[in-house]
């Protein structure tokens, strides 16, 4: 596995599992990790060990959001079956997606920043996949979504459940306060196509597993959701597709939120108010 990441400063960084070093060292010509998502897609990102930089050790790395700016943010509602029932809701034919818009992003630590409570007073986390396109597409058959995908991180993604609760067209506004999206601190990059289905997706509440399931058990699997929305509109680098969560977890200011993905990697922020 290779990851693409950015210092807390926008400073583009390549790793491995056994650390990190500038992007720029090991391709001159890469000066953002945005203009290296093609090449992740292709699978011709350079090798750490060609770089001719002193690898940072992973644990010694500060991480801010991996691209400076991404582009559409889709998400998938009740794509776990289980989680469906748990909200009462009818089994979905189609991918139940939604929008997020651009100020929902917060980097890795967040905050996570709940409104007002006379906004709302009912806040839930939900752990998922994202998937990061890499590459302009258009109308992708299932099979070759690979070519097309840049890499995976965790997503922490939050929903005003009692806005939402009042009336469903009110999905928008309860999906899009300030930080309602924090994304993980690497995109991984398979060297191989990844069997997605044996990873397991975990919300964690303050050390706690709050939900957890197999993405094998989604009702659309993230390659499926990638070529159904490619043939809705143009895909491009930057656009992110945040899976579905296999359960959500109501927070307050205090505690600490943490999405894990198997392989893929983890993302944690605090609550505040």
């Amino acid at each position: 596995m290779k990851f693409l990441a950015r210092t807390p400063e926008g400073r583009p960084l390549l790793g491995d599992d056994d650390g990190f070093v500038p992007l720029a060292a090991a391709a001159p010509e890469l000066e953002r990790v945005r203009d290296a998502l093609p090449r992740a897609a292709a699978g011709t990102l350079p090798d750490v060990d060609a770089a001719p930089a002193q690898r940072i050790d992973p644990e010694s790395v500060q991480f801010g959001p991996p691209l400076s700016q991404f582009g559409k943010l889709w998400g998938i509602g009740l794509n776990y079956a289980e989680h469906a029932g748990d909200l009462d809701e009818q089994r979905p034919d189609e991918p139940a997606s939604f929008m997020k818009s651009a100020n929902t992003v917060a980097g890795p630590g967040g905050p996570i920043r709940l409104p007002p409570v006379e906004q709302s007073d009912g806040v839930t986390a939900e752990a998922e996949l994202a998937v990061l396109i890499g590459r302009e597409c258009r109308n992708v058959a299932e099979e070759t979504v690979d070519d097309v995908v840049a890499g995976y991180l965790p997503v922490i993604d939050m929903t005003a459940e009692d806005i939402l609760q009042r009336n469903p067209r009110f999905l928008t506004r309860a999906k899009s306060f300030d930080s309602f999206l924090v994304v993980g601190p690497t995109i991984a990059v398979p060297e191989e196509p990844l069997t997605l289905e044996d990873l397991t997706v975990r919300t964690i509440v303050d050390d706690e597993v709050a939900a957890e399931n197999e993405i094998r058990n989604m009702l659309f699997p993230p390659r499926e959701i990638v070529s159904f929305h490619s043939e809705v509109m143009t895909l491009r680098p930057g656009d992110l597709f945040s899976t579905g969560t296999p359960g959500a977890e109501p927070i307050e200011p205090g505690n600490q939120v943490r999405a894990t993905v198997e392989t893929i990697g983890a993302v944690d922020a605090p609550v505040v108010r």
